[in-house]
């Protein structure tokens, strides 16, 4: 006797296989037949498959529930007798082959089947039998009582209207045109609110729009017939997607008098009045923030504890890939729960569905698949699905130690809540996304600058750590290479703790270093708590709690691998996946900012090195004459610029000094710098004068062709006297004179100019003598100290002059410093152009 039917058609493509598997568990669940879905969905899956694909016609699928079996019928229009042959050969068909192997599967799995052939077409069937029931789990199913069952005085219609995204009318059947007497012809492609006449209560309730919208609702309203007649109807509104995903609104329609056909029953509380209206269990009783998801959920299980008298309650959300559960609150769970742990979505298990309300009477008898009530020792748990436009989102469950506890109607209850509650939490999910997802961008947006601030390298490993402490991970550790062959090493630890980062270090320093694996993607780290089980220090009061779940990240640059971060969370604290995300984003902009520090320093170390072989060894003492030297080479890392100085032995008590200014500033300049003053000393000791001496100079520097520059010089040879005074044999070819500063404050000029080098082959030089007498000193700068500027104003000869004039009777140095302090002093921009100052003094007899 059959007491159930359903019956659907499915074209010969792809999908189809899928959309069946679908058809016949749902038809199955809904009848409260869990303990036979596998089976059957195996089965149909094969033979459907066999239809759409081998025989390349459409298939036929029914489902007849009869009183101790369920009989499955799938239908074709190809009907070859592909019966399994009885002679010699095997009787069954290849189980590796495709052909036969749904008929095989028929013999193993079913009680009975068989295959029938009609008149084009050929039907497949067979019949699996109803177990018997045990203590475990059933799905929910309304039960309506006697008293509420439909009085009508004629046959009951119940209309199904299927509305798309923008709620116009796709499809209407034959009871909808018997009740409202709309051809379907003439309603197909209508806005829906054309004929419902939907209440308008401003500032209460739902509109028709919104109302589509929801998972599940279920009320009164009004229709308008063809004839114009205004009639009351009950509906129920599903909201459902298609195998493409494409959102619909699925409504079952019935007149108000027959309402109790599709209403789901009234419950009530102990104690609390029967409620016409329908269940009332509220979740969100009481203001909570639409953007406090955490504070709504704990809510939400709290209340579906106390209002259901539980002893427990969970509530899980799906993942965005929805393929696994994470749990999100939970109460009066002492074990095994841990927030947002994560379990796939489909346990395994035949009996455990989280699309659909469940009932586990005993879960000692039936266990649950659910990792979560693991050693929990609840007994009883009622499940039911949070969905939203028929996406699962969630589950919400509650448990209790008793066994039995639970029945059908309080799965309904709970789940009629969940409905109302899904749409909450889902929106404030959204907005707890969009607001991680903004505090994301900030975060990186922050980092990329923090990060393009500084090329020091150990600044920049300080900067990443800092960066994933707190806020990524309770602890970090960098390791980095040394270069392309060498190990990683430890650089660098921070804790959020102060006190622990020492133990941490020491812990670390003990532990194998991580191997730099693939130059992508999160890998888990087990060797610190490993290292610390083996060493017996996991008691150790500095390390307890301390290690956790830990993870490692490639620093990778230029398509190398040129370090490791590691981050570690506390004992019982798991990563969550957008922490884990994030810190991937943050280690590619770590890694390339890590490995620009490196390549600075090595190129800083690089240039700085051939700057020092620039400069002049220390300089030499020169009896009976104080000399003091200040330099500054314009540009960022350089040490030595255009301008230079000089001073050394020419012969036993002659000695050479030089100050001098290349064209233009930096490296290029500096690398005629090295040839002047190497030439000069070179010159020098051969034993020509102070003028032979510059123009072989000049022939060097325009023997360098396009690479020359021309040159200002100022060069002189001194040699001091018995009686205290100096000697002093000078060219100043184009550079700025040299001062003389006398005792008396009275400056003047110490030379008079000439050609400057490296612009013409045949220059006239003449050396210039003068004696400095005790007390008197020789001032001799570049143009970076008499042309330094603020404005139009310009320092110049004058003002250099001037500041001179009021250093009489002060050391070389501490003239020297004077005239620095006043270039300085002239603007409040630091200097832009090299700058040199030689100051050579002859000192009193009584401060020699």
């Amino acid at each position: 006797m059959v007491t159930a039917r359903a019956a659907a058609t499915f074209d010969p493509d792809g999908r189809s296989a899928a959309a069946a598997r679908g058809f016949v568990r749902d038809a199955l669940l809904g009848w409260g037949l869990p303990e036979v879905v596998d089976d059957a969905v195996v089965l149909v899956s094969e033979l459907v498959t066999n239809a759409v694909v081998h025989a390349g016609t459409a298939a036929e699928v029914c489902c007849l529930r009869e009183e101790e079996t369920v009989r499955i019928e799938v239908t074709d229009h190809h009907p070859e007798r592909g019966l399994p042959s009885l002679g010699d050969g095997p009787r069954y068909a290849d189980p590796d082959g495709e052909g036969g192997r749904g008929l095989l599967m028929c013999s193993a799995l079913a009680e009975r089947w068989g295959v029938e052939y009609g008149a084009g077409q050929k039907t497949v069937w067979f019949r699996l039998a109803l177990p018997a029931h045990v203590a475990g789990t059933r799905y929910a199913v309304p039960a309506t009582p006697g008293s509420d069952l439909p009085s009508s005085p004629g046959p009951v219609h119940v209309a199904v209207v299927q509305l798309d995204e923008d709620g116009r009318v796709l499809a209407w059947n034959p009871d909808a045109e018997a009740l409202f007497r709309y051809p379907a012809a003439t309603v197909l492609g209508r806005p829906w609110a054309d004929l419902a006449l939907w209440p308008q209560s401003p500032g209460r309730g739902l509109g028709l729009t919104d109302t589509l919208r929801l998972a599940r609702w279920e009320g009164g309203y009004g229709v308008r017939r063809a004839d114009g007649e205004e009639v009351e109807v009950y509906g129920v509104q599903v909201r459902v997607r298609d195998t493409e995903g494409v959102a619909s609104t699925l409504c079952l329609l019935v007149l108000e008098p027959d309402r109790a056909v599709l209403r789901s029953p009234a419950r009530t509380l102990p104690g609390e009045r029967p409620d016409p209206t329908g269940p009332r269990l509220d979740l969100l009783a009481g203001p909570i923030a639409t953007d406090d998801l955490e504070t709504l959920l704990q809510r939400a299980v709290e209340r579906a504890r106390d209002l259901l008298d539980a002893d427990a309650a969970y509530l899980l959300l799906t993942t965005d890939d929805e393929a696994e559960f994470e749990v999100r609150a939970a109460t009066g769970l002492t074990t095994g729960h841990r927030r947002h742990t994560r379990f796939p979505v489909e346990t395994g298990t035949r009996y455990d569905s989280a699309r659909l309300p469940s009932v586990h009477e005993d879960l000692a008898a039936r266990p649950s698949g659910l990792p979560l009530l693991a050693g929990s020792g609840m007994r009883s748990l009622v499940t039911v699905p949070l969905k939203v436009e028929g996406r699962l989102i969630g589950s919400l469950g509650i448990a209790t130690a008793a066994p039995g506890r639970y029945d059908n109607e309080d799965a309904l209850r709970l789940q009629f809540a969940a409905d109302r509650v899904a749409l909450a939490v889902e929106s404030t999910r959204l907005t707890e996304l969009e607001r991680l997802r903004r505090g994301s961008l900030s975060f990186l947006v922050e980092a990329s600058d923090l990060l393009a601030g500084t090329l020091e390298h150990e600044q920049t490993l300080a900067l990443m750590a800092q960066m994933a402490v707190p806020t990524l991970a309770s602890w970090c550790a960098v390791y980095t290479n040394g270069d392309h062959s060498s190990s990683a090493a430890l650089a660098f630890v921070l804790h959020e703790d102060e006190d622990r980062i020492d133990p941490l270090r020491d812990l670390l320093d003990k532990t194998p270093f991580p191997e730099a694996g693939p130059t992508h993607g999160v890998r888990f780290w087990t060797a610190p708590g490993d290292t610390a089980s083996a060493r017996g220090l996991t008691d150790s009061p500095e390390l307890v709690g301390l290690l956790g779940e830990t993870v490692v990240l490639p620093l990778a640059a230029r398509n190398r691998v040129i370090g490791l971060l590691a981050l570690g969370v506390p004992a019982g604290v798991r990563f969550r996946q957008e922490i884990l995300e994030l810190a991937e984003d943050l280690s590619r902009r770590a890694a390339l900012a890590l490995d620009n520090s490196r390549l600075y320093s090595e190129r800083t170390a690089t240039s700085q090195a051939l700057q020092r072989s620039l400069l002049p060894p220390d300089l030499p003492e020169i009896p009976g004459v104080e000399v003091d030297v200040y330099y500054q080479a314009a540009g960022e890392g350089n040490e030595v610029g255009g301008d230079f100085y000089d001073l050394f032995t020419i012969r036993e008590g002659t000695y050479g000094f030089a100050i001098g200014d290349v064209c233009g500033t930096g490296p290029e300049a500096a690398s005629v710098t090295g040839l002047a003053r190497h030439s000069l000393r070179l010159l020098a000791r051969e034993g020509l004068d102070a003028p032979q001496v510059l123009r072989r100079l000049n022939a060097a520097i325009l023997d360098e062709g396009s690479r020359s520059r021309f040159l200002t010089l100022l060069y002189g040879e001194l040699t001091p006297r018995p009686d205290g005074s100096t000697e002093l044999s000078l060219v100043c070819a184009g550079h700025p004179l040299p001062l003389r500063l006398r005792t008396d404050g009275q400056v003047d000029r110490a030379a008079t100019p000439q050609p400057l080098l490296g612009v013409m082959d045949d220059l006239e030089l003449t050396a210039e003598h003068l004696v400095l007498a005790p007390g008197e000193v020789l001032l001799c700068v570049t143009d970076g100290v008499t042309e330094r500027r603020e404005g139009r104003r310009m320092l110049g000869d004058d003002g250099l002059a001037e500041v001179l004039t009021g250093c009489t009777g002060l050391t070389a140095g501490a003239v020297a410093m004077r005239v620095q302090r006043a270039v300085e002093r002239f603007a409040p921009e630091p200097p832009s152009d090299d700058m040199a100052i030689l100051t050579l003094r002859v000192p009193t007899q009584r401060q020699a």
